[in-house]
């Protein structure tokens, strides 16, 4: 299941993404991923999550970040969930067509191996579109 958080700049999108990701800290059966850009969460979660500065790895545009998920899932297999914080920053990766792309690809994989995805997205939830919308 993949569920996306969509706001302007300053909405309180990242504070919803760490109260969930400590809410998740609690859980004894979860196995918790959090992918951001920079280590601006360190501070702010709970030291069960895993956080993953995807500044430290080769991975550029969506299909890259699609098979570094894939990768995590396959060196993890009991990853429950997936968080990815401003997907635009961690993908380098502005593009709302591209963006589509990647959240039909990833909304397969996740039915497929059943785990869930948060993902950040700073934008005008009245421009996106409507196959990225139904995920929000």
């Amino acid at each position: 299941m993949i569920k996306v958080i969509v706001g302007s700049k300053g909405s309180g999108k990242t504070a919803r993404l760490v109260d969930d990701l400590n809410e998740q800290a609690n859980n004894e059966t979860t196995n918790v991923v959090c992918i951001e850009s920079g280590r601006r969460l360190d501070q702010h979660v709970k030291y069960q999550i895993r956080l993953v500065d995807i500044k430290e790895y080769p991975v550029k545009g969506y299909d890259q970040l699609l098979g570094f998920i894939a990768g995590i899932r396959a060196k993890d297999y009991d990853v429950s969930h997936v968080y990815i914080d401003s997907i635009t920053k961690v993908a380098a990766d502005n593009d709302l067509t591209h963006l589509e792309i990647f959240l039909e690809k990833l909304d397969t994989f996740t039915k497929k191996d059943d785990f869930n995805v948060m993902i950040i997205l700073s934008a005008d939830p009245d421009i996106l579109p409507k196959s990225v919308r139904r995920f929000c």
